[in-house]
């Protein structure tokens, strides 16, 4: 097939490759995005149903984009995320080419790339890989060989429904873990939730919610080299009208909480120890917090009410201070096991020196080290805000300046 040649290449039609998009256009610099699927097909294909976003309606933006709602405080649910991302594709009108998917990426010189498509190939002087952070569900080889258990990654759980009856074993306490063990118990099943390491935060402090109070502490903007030791995301949830994840509230509800899995003898699991400590590390992360806040208010004579009851702890529930060891997923009647253990990025596809030896690029600011390949929308790229929909247009700006440079 001949060959077609564009000045940039944006690989990704989500949140990042249409910011992208805008950008560039903003620039006037003629480029063409390839998606896979559909626009924004991870939010349609890779989340489940009942879905609800993290972050409150009035803090949902993109450039020049405000999400749309009646309800600021209110957290949208998986379809209205869909519908605006539809409508910032609307806005933005990208050079848009979905259902393509990017087989190779190689530099054919010291100043290009050529991309093997399904459609042919394309040269192109810039490359910017927008494909997002979660591309590789990880599955942990754990239960790998019972091809009888049903087992489906948070990636490709649906709803209640899709399960087979008997309890639920969920896997990984983060934001997605929590939500769909607190959506199961409700759906009336037995949960059991497997806790490790996880960052607890509140939802609302002193009136104000989460996201408020990062954007007022500047953590959104902390660079890579402060991020820390903790490396988590926090464990926040909006469904049912946003409340802070605790999980000894769970196990006062009804929810069996377990230490980390670690191996299988059959269909009988050894569990970790250590569950009461990682409660005990997430509390201390969580005071820390809250006195951050409080030093804040206290520093800017803010007018905010006490807020007592935030620092109210919960006593430790029997499965805590009473650890189960051992998992009998027969025994215990469960008759599915939900993984979620998170995502890894994978860019096997992409034929050019800059990863490290975990396959992750090396790049600052979306910048590497080979002219004219740049990444966007990954975790803490250039700060925390980088794979945030309301932070991907500060990196995206960057990139559309360098490659005007070189333009």
């Amino acid at each position: 097939m001949p060959l077609e040649r564009i000045p940039t290449l944006v690989i990704g039609g989500g949140q990042a490759g249409l910011t992208m998009s805008h950008r560039l256009k903003q620039r006037g610099l003629p480029h063409v995005v390839l998606e896979r699927g559909r626009i924004g097909e991870r939010w349609r294909s890779e989340r489940w149903d009942g879905l609800k976003f993290q972050f409150p309606n009035w803090s949902v933006r993109l450039p020049d984009f405000p999400f749309p709602h009646a309800d600021p405080d209110g957290f949208a649910d998986l379809g209205a995320i869909v519908d605006f991302i539809d409508a910032y594709a609307a806005f933005v009108a990208p050079p848009i080419r979905c259902g393509v998917n990017v087989i190779r990426l190689s530099q054919d010189s010291v100043d290009g790339f050529t991309a093997q498509t399904s459609d042919g190939p394309i040269a192109a002087r810039n490359v910017v890989v927008a494909t997002g952070p979660y591309q590789r569900p990880i599955l942990p080889d754990v239960l790998r060989d019972d091809g009888k258990l049903f087992q489906v990654h948070a990636a490709n759980y649906a709803n209640p429904g899709q399960l087979p009856a008997g309890a639920v074993l969920v896997v990984g306490a983060g934001a997605s873990g929590a939500q769909i063990a607190e959506e199961l118990h409700r759906a009336g099943r037995r949960v059991f939730l497997s806790v490790g390491q996880h960052t607890r935060l509140p939802r609302r402090y002193r009136g104000y919610d989460l996201i408020w109070w990062f954007e007022q502490l500047g953590l959104f903007d902390r660079r890579p080299w402060e991020r820390g030791p903790v490396r988590v995301y926090p464990a926040i949830t909006g469904a049912y009208g946003g409340h802070t994840i605790d999980f000894r509230r769970f196990a006062a509800d009804g929810i069996t909480l377990l230490g980390r899995v670690v191996a299988a003898r059959g269909r009988v699991l050894d569990i970790a120890p250590g569950l009461a400590r990682s409660l005990a590390e997430a509390d201390l992360y969580y005071a820390t917090f809250l006195d951050m806040a409080d030093d804040h208010v206290r520093s800017r004579g803010l007018d905010l009410g006490e807020d007592p009851e935030a620092r109210v702890k919960r006593p430790d529930p029997s499965c805590v201070s009473e650890p189960i060891r051992e998992l009998d997923l027969n025994a215990e009647h469960i008759g599915a096991v939900i993984w979620a253990t998170g995502y890894g990025v994978n860019f096997d596809w992409i034929d050019c020196p800059v990863f490290d030896g975990n396959g992750v690029p090396v790049q600052r600011g979306g910048v590497t080290a080979v002219s004219g390949l740049y990444f966007l929308g990954l975790q803490w790229m250039s700060r925390m805000a980088s794979s945030f929909m309301s932070g991907v247009g500060d990196d995206a700006a960057v990139l559309a300046d360098q490659i005007a440079a070189r333009s």
